[in-house]
């Protein structure tokens, strides 16, 4: 880094900003497979809060590889990069106060836990949308799996590049046979019972 660069220190806190939200900010991180449903809960979680006039902003894929990660393909050291600068991004929405939910397949553990080690102690919730590849598959609602097994898009995770699934996450939704509304009442639960909000 360069040495002519230094931090700015803020003259309003991230305690004053939260305290005017009246709430504790936080990264709500959905990882799982494509088509497991993360975007789809995602936005469940952020409409309930929205209900309850908290102030939440969400990150998409799809959406920030649109903007800010355009030039990133979807090798492994890309993938890297693309996680790195989306906990960046998050970690700034975590001092604004906001909750912010981030919905991305993330599939690397070091990648999920390097964001987490940029953000306070209990400020990086991880929540795994478990669903099973064949319920990904069956669903592929942008026909990805269907191209990835006719070889046409390399490094797809879970078909030809690894997932590795959270060993600890907060929370864990097994998204096979559950509404959306269940699932995102499990998270609002969470950050109920957790006093975020």
């Amino acid at each position: 880094m360069d040495t002519n660069i230094v931090w700015h220190e803020h003259h309003v806190s991230k305690e004053e900003r939260s305290k005017l939200k009246k709430q504790k900010p936080c990264i709500l991180w959905f990882t799982g497979l494509s088509g497991s449903g993360k975007s789809t809960v995602a936005n469940g979680v952020e409409s309930k809060l929205l209900e309850l006039q908290k102030h939440t902003y969400l990150l998409d894929g799809d959406n920030i590889r649109m903007g800010l990660n355009r030039g990133l393909s979807f090798s492994d050291e890309d993938r890297v990069e693309n996680i790195r600068r989306i906990g960046e991004v998050a970690k700034l929405f975590v001092d604004s106060g906001t909750i912010v939910l981030s919905a991305f397949i993330s599939p690397f553990q070091a990648d999920r836990d390097q964001v987490r080690a940029l953000v306070g102690e209990g400020e990086f919730i991880e929540i795994f949308i478990d669903t099973p590849l064949e319920v990904c598959e069956g669903r592929d609602p942008k026909g990805l799996y269907k191209k990835a097994r006719a070889g046409e898009i390399p490094n797809f995770t879970g078909i030809s590049s690894p997932y590795e699934a959270p060993g600890n996450p907060e929370i864990h939704i097994k998204n096979n046979g559950i509404s959306v509304e269940e699932a995102s009442n499990k998270v609002i639960a969470y950050l109920q019972e957790k006093k975020y909000i």
